[in-house]
């Protein structure tokens, strides 16, 4: 358990305040990979999404995963092209909120549904990833570093979820933290 626990800790204290809007600057891959990670919105987001595919089991380890980084990087692309997006922010934070929730929730979502819910708000991400990308970078070195980024907090999630449901009446300990990332997305939408 502290194996688990002691990562998304250190993570958690690692990164800063929600910064999804554009203005942070970024142009190459060191900042891509970086941003991930010093966004608490986008790390418990990331994070959530392997647990949340961990939780559901079978094709979902891989699918939910997968799923969200197609349509980041589809998001990515349609801010780059210049394409309007209202309520980024909102759809970011709604992510940590929502993403919280399924992992929480008693029943398994089903994987048509939890993929597409991830899909969508895996959108938000990608498009803010861009819009935050300095003028004059390379959108290509950015996005394979945000993208690698993205899926190690997957598999650190799917890591520690597979980990928690192997343990012994540990589903509970998996739905608690699917709570408290709920937690964490609410308050991040009344400190936003």
């Amino acid at each position: 358990m502290r194996r688990v626990l002691l990562p998304v800790i250190l993570l958690a204290v690692m990164a800063q305040p929600a910064f999804a809007h554009p203005g942070h600057g970024g142009h190459d891959f060191v900042d891509g990979w970086r941003h991930p990670f010093l966004g608490f919105d986008h790390l418990l987001a990331m994070f959530a999404v392997g647990l949340l595919a961990a939780r559901m089991g079978g094709r979902a380890v891989w699918l939910v995963p997968c799923s969200f980084l197609a349509s980041m990087i589809a998001g990515g692309l349609a801010s780059a092209m210049g394409l309007a997006l209202p309520g980024v922010e909102y759809g970011i934070l709604a992510s940590v909120l929502v993403l919280g929730l399924l992992v929480a929730v008693t029943k398994v979502v089903p994987l048509a549904y939890g993929a597409a819910i991830v899909a969508l708000f895996a959108f938000f991400h990608g498009f803010a990833h861009a819009a935050e990308m300095s003028p004059g970078g390379s959108l290509a070195a950015y996005a394979a570093g945000f993208v690698l980024a993205t899926s190690l907090l997957h598999a650190a999630g799917i890591a520690s979820g597979q980990l928690l449901l192997q343990r012994s009446g540990s589903l509970r300990v998996l739905r608690w933290t699917g709570g408290l990332i709920t937690a964490a997305g609410l308050l991040l939408i009344f400190v936003n």
